[in-house]
């Protein structure tokens, strides 16, 4: 076997069907073992993934996890429902209580069903005139009670233990002091409110939590000047981050919120730099600029988008030395993505535009890091790698490539009809990750895909007719028929298909992830028209089990933010209901 091919990190997981060992625990300062000790949880007699307790919190944080350790665990930022994601944040617990829990191991999907002495109800909240949404009691004061909710134009009032025995209300809004037994309150405008109440004096308050539907920029700087906001994009990955390519002029820019001056940030600094709300105006320098804008931090980014006419990398872990540049290829979707595939030695290497030192980009960090125009330069091992350098951002990411003599598709499901002989595979001339068998009769079995006549490296997966197949994975059931096969031996991605397709989807470059290994977020590159549009985007982890799920649409690149998973190797599969590919994602922090 060569060390030359595209290799990515395998899942060594076999599922188990059937109820599980495992234990799933909730643990934090909000729960009785802090951050020491997990409570269990109680797993369903019907379904192995849904876990169950009734238990006494106090406020704080808290995370799901499991077998009492920290290799797999569950957290995001909603409550008291949201889809906890692997490694992802806190889980906040506004108020002590007592919550019953539920929690779906497969899915990461919890709720705290949460009973207090006080509600709030009517037409104006979710659960209308019939059912009280039960507000949280202050941790300081048990007379004050408060809650955060979607409210929709309409009334509303004020009671105790959900019956009319007890209740309050008045016409004043936003704020006010109900009178027991008084009038409905009139919510004008329908958002989403932060809700405070004290039963003791009937004093309430109704206070908006901003969200945004759209964030621009303007200015004399932008298309469409201060009349109309030219409008970033949130990413599908990280719901705070927004982002767009601009060309701009010299003269000023803000940002601003839902087209409109009521929220707007500026700074006197460029291109990076906080915003503030309601700032200056912030100088821009004429150009074209990728955009970023952070709501949750208020950072701003101007990447200026450099017109080069070549990317190359050069020093003396390279062919040419620190004599000639090794020239890159750019993508056709992306201006600013160059790649390239190239056996490299022991030493140093920097990227550099234009065969020029004026523009070049290096850290000390390998495989992957962010390099910074006159940077140090990057330290290399020797080996073959598939380099991937974005020129706006200074991302960079080596992949290192092995590459095989031999793929066979072994089985009785083969005209072999045993798991001796292998049905050898053609490796493509341009792609030495992509194998394939362009006509094969095969019968109702099983098979699988090893390497060079051995069983030290193979792939499976219960799954027919497309997949991952896995290091040392189950058999693939094989319904009988006259198939094109192909597999794509960096990824575990194979597919048996109709004699009459020609589609490749499973070559290494027509999808692309890079960084890889990636910190915080990944790029998401799909060169193949048959997969562009509309995907299903799943990530998994070693154990085969869901960590992230998004819908979306790709139409070149998209930027995945991947910063709450924790370190470890992944899989992420891409689907649009005809093609299934997968990707290794490693996540190296």
């Amino acid at each position: 076997m060569k060390l030359r091919l595209l290799f990515s990190l395998l899942f060594c997981a076999v599922l188990v069907s059937g109820f599980s060992q495992v234990s799933i625990g909730i643990i934090g300062t909000a729960t009785p073992g802090g951050w020491d000790t997990d409570t269990d949880l109680n797993q369903s007699a019907t379904d192995p993934n849904v876990w169950t307790l009734t238990l006494d919190l106090v406020q704080g944080e808290c995370k799901f996890r499991q077998d009492n350790a920290w290799d797999i665990n569950w957290g995001a930022t909603d409550f008291p429902t949201g889809i906890g994601t692997q490694g992802g944040a806190n889980i906040p617990v506004p108020a002590a209580g007592s919550f019953t829990i539920e929690f779906n191991s497969a899915t990461g999907e919890y709720n705290f069903i949460y009973t207090s002495d006080i509600g709030i109800i009517g037409n104006a909240t979710p659960g209308g005139w019939d059912t009280d949404t039960d507000m949280y009691r202050d941790a300081v004061d048990t007379n004050k009670y408060f809650i955060t909710l979607n409210l929709t134009q309409g009334a509303c009032k004020f009671r105790a233990n959900n019956a009319w025995t007890v209740n309050w209300g008045a016409l004043d809004f936003p704020i006010g002091v109900g009178i027991p037994g008084g009038p409905d309150i009139p919510i004008a405008t329908a958002g989403k409110y932060r809700v405070d109440f004290d039963k003791s004096t009937g004093a309430y308050s109704f206070e908006e939590v901003i969200e945004f539907s759209t964030i621009g920029l303007i200015g004399s700087a932008t298309p469409f000047g201060w009349d109309v906001d030219t409008n970033l994009v949130r990413d599908p990955g990280n719901p705070a981050l927004w982002k767009g390519t601009f060309d701009l002029v010299d003269g000023d820019a803000k940002f601003r919120a839902n087209d409109a001056w009521a929220i707007s940030w500026g700074d006197t600094l460029f291109p990076t730099g906080i915003g503030i709300i309601n700032g200056p105006n912030i100088p821009v320098t004429a150009g074209r600029y990728l955009v970023t804008f952070n709501t949750s931090t208020a950072e701003y980014k101007f990447f200026k988008i450099e017109p080069f006419v070549s990317i190359g990398i050069i020093g003396d872990a390279t062919p040419g030395g620190w004599d000639d540049d090794t020239d890159m290829d750019k993508s056709p979707t992306d201006e600013s993505v160059w790649t390239k595939r190239l056996i490299l030695l022991d030493g140093e290497a920097k990227f550099r535009a234009n065969d020029d030192w004026v523009f070049n980009w290096g850290a000390g960090d390998f495989p992957a890091g962010v390099g910074e125009n006159g940077g140090a330069n990057i330290p290399i091992p020797a080996g073959e790698y598939k380099i991937t350098f974005n020129s706006t951002t200074g991302e960079y990411n080596f992949e290192v490539l092995v590459v095989y003599d031999s793929i066979g598709l072994i089985g009785p499901a083969t005209p072999n009809a045993n798991w001796e002989n292998d049905v050898f595979m053609n490796k493509d001339a341009a792609d030495e990750s992509f194998w394939v068998l362009p006509s094969i009769d095969l019968v109702t079995g099983e098979a699988k895909f090893r390497a060079e006549g051995k069983w030290d490296v193979n792939w499976g997966l219960g799954q027919w007719p497309s997949g991952v197949g896995v290091q040392a994975g189950p058999n693939i059931p094989i319904t009988g028929g006259t198939y094109r096969v192909t597999l794509n031996s960096a990824t575990g991605e194979y597919n048996f298909g109709p004699t009459s397709s020609t589609t490749n989807l499973l070559k290494s470059n027509l999808v692309n992830v890079a960084p890889n290994p990636a910190k915080d977020v990944i790029n998401l590159t799909i060169e193949a028209a048959e997969l562009q549009g509309d995907v299903q985007l799943i990530l998994f982890n070693q154990l085969g089990q869901r960590v992230m799920s998004m819908d979306t649409n790709i139409q070149g690149t998209k930027t995945i933010n991947v910063a709450g998973l924790v370190p470890g190797n992944y899989m992420l599969h891409i689907s649009n209901g005809k093609y299934i590919v997968g990707k290794s994602v490693v996540i190296a922090k």
